[in-house]
């Protein structure tokens, strides 16, 4: 049977009408796809693809975009892309920025119980250092510092026991430090502050010109892996050891926290666990480096290793003991509370590892015949 016209003329608009009807769908699906893909930008402290410190904050940064399928993108800008090193904090919090890595011991003007969460002279170790944070209550009094910033910090990996650093002179006692000129944050600067010591706060990349110029007589920085990209056995004699100042410093990764909790909530969990998977991999990657990188220094550039006399070891950390106590005397309530929770960590810790890390290194000393 032949239909009519007007049949025909109905089912035609009727199937326009659908067609439209799927096409504004499509358009509106469109932009709730592009909606669901955010970008962030990312500051650092480090200098542009730097060993370790730089390439790591590159590498967390890809492992995100990677692991959200693209859902969020990280952009790493080195130091002094976006903004000066010393100036990340005030980035994130003013938006600037939505992300930093860096180091929470740059930041005692906002809050001097931040140094902690980096390295404490004398203090603990990168393994007992995650202990603290993720089992003795660190990670909530971080929290609770960095709440009225509108951040949120997660644990970014660690560098291990650092070196003592590198010295344009000899020390030869505790007399020789007086009045010299030393580039080194946090409260081990503090301490060095006490036997006579100028301290210079500087990013890591002034420091090769500064040590050249004479503008400082010493420097820390991290240990033979970053030490010796950064060429300092060209402008200094002397390296010393043990880095008694940082045993076991640990990084950030410090985001505003309204744009973290507004993502999606599996976004958020793949956030956390590439922060756990970086904070292993750059530990793993400087304990595997360094050997290699301490030889090379030696052997090929002639760099003299100096191990601090045990006066100076003794001074250093009764000094250390003064500005923690400075800490637990401090007016400010949250100030005092972290400096308690950690020094608990550190003396329930060091009676474990007296018989297990230490007791496992010093036998492992012995003379004993081995293979290598």
């Amino acid at each position: 049977m032949r239909e009519s016209r007007p049949m025909k003329r109905r089912q035609f608009l009727k199937g326009a009408a659908l067609a439209g009807a799927a096409a504004g769908t499509s358009a509106l699906a469109a932009p709730a796809i592009a909606q669901g893909k955010t970008e962030w930008k990312m500051v650092t402290t480090w200098p542009k693809n730097f060993p370790g410190l730089g390439t790591g904050a590159n590498r967390f940064a890809e492992s995100v975009t990677a692991a959200t399928d693209g859902r969020l993108t990280i952009k790493v800008f080195a130091a002094g892309e976006l903004v000066p090193p010393f100036e990340s904090f005030d980035a994130v919090t003013r938006g600037a920025a939505d992300l930093m890595h860096a180091a929470p011991y740059y930041w005692p003007n906002k809050n001097k119980a931040l140094q902690f969460y980096s390295a404490v002279p004398f203090g603990l170790t990168c393994s007992e250092t995650t202990a603290w944070m993720n089992y003795g209550g660190g990670q909530e009094l971080w929290d609770k510092i960095l709440d009225p910033f509108g951040l949120k910090g997660f644990h970014a990996g660690g560098t291990g026991v650092q070196m003592g650093g590198w010295f344009n002179k000899e020390i030869t006692g505790i007399d020789s430090v007086k009045g010299m000129k030393m580039r080194i944050p946090g409260l081990g600067g503090e301490a060095l502050k006490k036997l006579g010591m100028t301290i210079i706060n500087l990013p890591g990349g002034e420091l090769f010109a500064a040590l050249q110029s004479g503008a400082i007589d010493a420097t820390e920085w991290v240990g033979p892996y970053n030490d010796l990209a950064f060429g300092f056995h060209k402008v200094a004699k002397y390296y010393y050891w043990p880095g008694m100042h940082e045993g076991g410093t640990t990084l950030e990764v410090t985001v505003d926290k309204k744009k973290f909790t507004a993502l999606p909530k599996d976004v958020q969990r793949i956030f956390e666990e590439c922060c756990k998977a970086e904070a292993d991999k750059l530990l793993s990657e400087f304990n595997g480096r360094n050997g290699q990188a301490l030889q090379t220094l030696i052997q090929q550039h002639n760099v003299q290793l100096r191990r601090f006399p045990n006066d100076f070891l003794i001074a250093y950390g009764t000094a250390a003991g003064e500005v923690l106590q400075e800490m637990l005397d401090d007016k400010d309530q949250l100030t005092r509370e972290v400096a308690q929770s950690y020094l608990k960590a550190r003396r329930e810790l060091m009676a474990w590892n007296r018989i297990a890390e230490q007791g496992y290194m010093n036998a492992r000393l012995l003379d004993y015949k081995f293979p290598g």
